[in-house]
């Protein structure tokens, strides 16, 4: 891996960042389970992620400067993003109760999510087969620096 992908987040999330290190502790226990399938997971981002986050998880163009809208465009998933900075428990709430809410649920009201909830659109378990496909992209050492994040939220560090 290049070491430019490991630069830091622009200041516009460093914030959210912030935030999502101290998550709720009900996000805290959650790894992804042995069931997760990649393959099933793969279909299912096609479906419901690749419009936003590109079939390829290279996201969208200047994903890391707000559009008109106040609102960071959808960032890619692949090494050059920060989806792996973020523990299991993280990604999968953010998923499933969608930007906004999440960070609601935080007491962040002044960061515009675009990313919308798929808790009526994907079960649980189709959400963490989305995820093992996400993780299933990144290079080794990216999986287990996302396997240590896991693990950190988990001791509520």
């Amino acid at each position: 891996m290049n070491r430019k992908h490991l630069v830091g987040i622009p200041v516009a999330a460093a914030g959210l960042v912030a935030v999502l290190v101290g998550w709720p502790a009900e996000s805290n226990t959650m790894t992804q389970p042995d069931s997760a399938d990649p393959a099933l997971g793969e279909t299912l981002y096609a479906e419901h992620c690749a419009s936003c986050h590109g079939a390829r998880l290279e996201g969208q163009p200047n994903w890391r400067q707000p559009g008109e809208d106040g609102v960071l465009p959808a960032p890619p998933h692949d090494e050059t993003g920060h989806t792996w900075h973020h523990g299991d428990g993280v990604l999968f709430t953010y998923t499933k109760l969608g930007g906004q809410e999440a960070l609601r649920r935080r007491g962040v009201t002044d960061f515009a999510s675009g990313m919308p909830a798929f808790e009526d659109v994907l079960s649980d378990q189709e959400i963490w087969h989305v995820l093992a496909y996400i993780k299933s992209q990144w290079d080794p050492q990216v999986r287990e620096m996302q396997k240590e994040r896991t693990a950190m939220e988990q001791a509520g560090q």
